[in-house]
């Protein structure tokens, strides 16, 4: 299932299709974290159509009980989702021509509960853009949070709160770090891994919320971008994809992050080998580190889910571009499970462990006849004193 969850966010990725669309409930179980961290603020949802993002309605709905002092969003014009739930300009169309997202931004100084029923809900909001205190017009260019006009709303804002595109993540999350905002995003739980991404989880500049409720993120998307998926990853009456590799990043401090790591396990020689090309042992899951062992430890990614920056530090990561590597291999002889050989060099990207024998039914690797083995990415860290 993951493979398969996985899979299809790679696909989007290469194929730019984007629109996944975040479950209001979701958000709800994130942003209760934060709270505290919005009053006074200026919130900016820069990849949200306020008739289709839940973003924005969260952020409408509790614009008074968080204290906002400014909600903004903007619309891209690229989306092929149209907004249905009410016509922002009075546009029209012929019923068989498509409509097209006109680009737009809505700026929200001022929620009142029209309609007296105690709430805010979207009931209210078209009141809300006919408020003069609030401002919808149209962008001139296509809302694209790079456009010069939606680096402007940037600038003004406090706090960006969405589910960017994943194909441009990496662009997305150094724009923030430029203009120095405080966020809370959605992203590939293996962004950890990225060159431009690593750098700034390790020097403490961006980390992970709290993540999904049983590390499954269910995503709405358009029926028109419908595409195959594995059983079990698209509910079709839903229209909810599944994808298991998604996460929260932030640089909101939350509670969580404070909490203390408990090592149950007892640290041997033998249950925890020294990587070959890194000066670390290897752990297996995040569950196996040791306790009271302070040197250097290779740990899964995932780890950063549980990382409290009180008790432990980040070293490095077991990828050749961080500069951590203690030795590099010449080319080596790839045996699959099948037995089927190759001359490669992926050895020299990622954590290596030096083998006894041969393994059965398993792909190694060969130098001057020694098997050697590896290992996904591993984040390498080691307790504070």
């Amino acid at each position: 299932m993951a493979k398969n969850g996985n899979k299809a966010l790679g696909d989007a990725k290469k194929q730019k299709k984007d629109e996944f669309y975040t479950q209001l409930s979701d958000i709800n179980n994130e942003l209760r974290h934060y709270t505290h961290h919005f009053e006074g603020k200026v919130v900016f949802c820069n990849c949200d159509d306020p008739y289709e993002s839940n973003f924005f309605k969260y952020f409408a709905a509790n614009f008074n009980a968080l204290k906002l002092k400014r909600l903004i969003a903007t619309c891209y014009a690229g989306s092929p989702v149209a907004g249905q739930q009410l016509e922002l300009f009075g546009d029209t169309t012929e019923p068989e021509v498509p409509k097209k997202r006109i680009p737009h931004k809505i700026v929200i100084n001022e929620v009142t509960d029209v309609n007296g029923d105690g709430r805010i809900d979207l009931a209210d909001v078209e009141w809300l853009i006919r408020n003069d205190k609030n401002v919808l017009s149209r962008l001139k260019g296509d809302g694209d949070f790079r456009s010069a006009e939606c680096v402007e709303l940037l600038k003004e804002s406090d706090v960006v709160v969405t589910n960017p595109p994943f194909s441009l993540f990496r662009e997305y999350v150094a724009q923030l770090i430029q203009y120095g905002k405080k966020f809370l995003v959605i992203g590939r739980q293996d962004a950890v891994t990225y060159r431009e991404i690593f750098p700034l989880v390790k020097s403490g500049k961006m980390w992970l919320g709290h993540g999904f409720q049983k590390g499954n993120a269910y995503f709405a998307i358009p029926r028109g971008l419908v595409r195959d998926f594995a059983d079990g990853v698209y509910d079709g009456d839903k229209g909810l994809v599944k994808f298991r590799n998604c996460t929260w990043f932030t640089n909101l401090d939350h509670k969580k992050r404070h909490d203390e790591f408990v090592s149950v396990r007892k640290y041997t020689p033998a249950d925890y080998p020294q990587l070959d090309n890194f000066d670390a042992i290897f752990v297996e899951e995040t569950s196996d580190i040791p306790e009271c062992f302070d040197g250097n430890m290779a740990v899964p990614s995932t780890f950063l889910d549980k990382y409290n920056p009180d008790q432990f530090e980040i070293v490095g990561i077991t990828k050749t571009w961080d500069g951590g590597a203690t030795k590099k291999y010449p080319k080596q002889i790839q045996v699959d499970a099948n037995g089927r050989c190759s001359t490669v060099s992926k050895l020299n990207d990622g954590a290596v462990l030096r083998l006894d024998a041969p393994p059965k039914g398993k792909t190694y690797y060969l130098v001057d006849g020694v098997p050697y083995v590896q290992r996904y990415p591993r984040i390498i860290i080691r307790r504070k004193k």
